[in-house]
């Protein structure tokens, strides 16, 4: 039975049919469930219906005295073959589960990687933080920094943020894993200077979790205060403003080093503990987020890559959907190039998640009906 016709036949049994409570609340769920599969279906059904009328009247409409009527109908053909393209989108997204965790914030870190290319993995991170910051702007979205550990020649080991905005873990999920970079060195970076060099660094990218309601007993927790620090290990502040917070009992970790207020940065710190510690009690999720996050983090190594920046071929390319774009300084300014990257793994997603559901459904109709058994 496909979709449309279950929703058909729910529809009539909760008009007609005689039902226990239960059964109508269950029958009344699924309905609302199928209800925008069907409306999506029916619009897409009506627009190719309009469409084949349209396609009729052109092959009539040939005579050189209906010119203007040809041209407005071409137009109208354009118009409704774009609408059949957004609805047919639109379906897919109806029929796709949704993740609940879609529509929160994101917890974004860059890592620069330990394996191979030492300053170049450096130089590479900042790099990717700055596209990452060029990203929110274009969308945007408030990118709230919470620890920036940078390294010598204006790299980057290490940086966490947080950011806010429509869709922000939606789309940034997408971009957790290893990136690698192909360049050759520039001056002062390496001595030998006309060999290309390769790199890798680490994005993770978590939900920010919507209830932070984590009960913590203040003598579970170790706070640290410090000087923020610069390139090269130069003091940035002149007070111990930094802080660290060490929940004793998990040994989680959060810090904050960008405010010259230690009490603002020791607020900061504590929600971003709070945040971790609420990952770690989220029951099924966790093992789940556990498992995001070391797929994300992995060993860092060039083999795990999920995209590759070659600046001596001036190349992007997605190992995941087989994407290339040619202009890398561009895409790495976290534009429009980088947004539409995105948008092709969104749908890649939608349409693997679809394949799923069919097999799985197909699966379902092959079992052997045991309920005369």
């Amino acid at each position: 039975m496909g979709l449309v016709d279950e929703y058909r036949v729910v529809t009539k049994t909760l008009q007609h049919g005689f039902l226990s409570d239960t059964e109508r609340k269950r029958l009344n769920k699924r309905q609302e469930e199928l209800s925008p599969v069907v409306i999506a279906f029916h619009n897409t059904e009506n627009s190719v219906k309009e469409l084949e009328e349209v396609q009729s009247l052109l092959q009539v409409g040939s005579k050189e005295e209906d010119r203007e009527m040809v041209k407005l109908l071409q137009e109208e053909h354009a118009q409704i073959i774009q609408r059949i393209e957004s609805l047919r989108r639109d379906l897919i997204k109806t029929l796709v589960p949704t993740d609940p965790d879609d529509t929160s914030n994101a917890f974004m870190e860059v890592v620069a990687g330990r394996t191979t290319g030492g300053d170049i993995c450096q130089q590479f991170t900042r790099e990717m933080f700055d596209m990452y910051q060029g990203l929110a702007a274009y969308k945007n979205w408030d990118f709230e920094v919470f620890n920036y550990t940078p390294a010598e020649y204006g790299g980057l080991h290490h940086a966490a943020v947080r950011i806010v905005g429509e869709g922000a873990y939606r789309r940034l999920g997408h971009e957790g894993g290893t990136h690698r970079v192909q360049r050759i060195p520039e001056v002062g970076l390496s001595s030998r200077m006309q060999r290309i060099h390769t790199g890798t660094m680490t994005v993770i990218v978590l939900p920010e979790p919507t209830k932070l309601d984590i009960n913590i007993d203040p003598k579970d927790l170790r706070v640290d205060t410090f000087r923020s620090r610069g390139a090269g290990g130069q003091s940035v502040n002149t007070t111990d403003s930094a802080v660290r917070i060490v929940h004793i009992p998990t040994g989680t970790v959060a810090e904050c080093q960008t405010s010259r207020s230690q009490l603002q940065n020791r607020d900061t710190a504590m929600r971003v503990l709070k945040a971790r510690l609420y990952q770690s009690v989220m029951g099924p999720k966790t093992v789940q987020r556990h498992t995001a996050r070391k797929q994300q983090v992995g060993t860092r190594s060039q083999s795990e890559r999920i995209r590759t920046y070659n600046f001596t071929q001036d190349r992007v390319t997605d190992h995941r959907i087989g994407y290339v774009t040619r202009d890398i300084k561009e895409f790495m300014r976290g534009g429009e190039a980088l947004d539409e990257l995105i948008s092709d793994l969104l749908e890649h997603r939608e349409k693997e998640a679809l394949l799923q559901l069919v097999e799985t459904y197909s699966e379902s109709l092959s079992e052997p009906d045991r309920t005369l058994e």
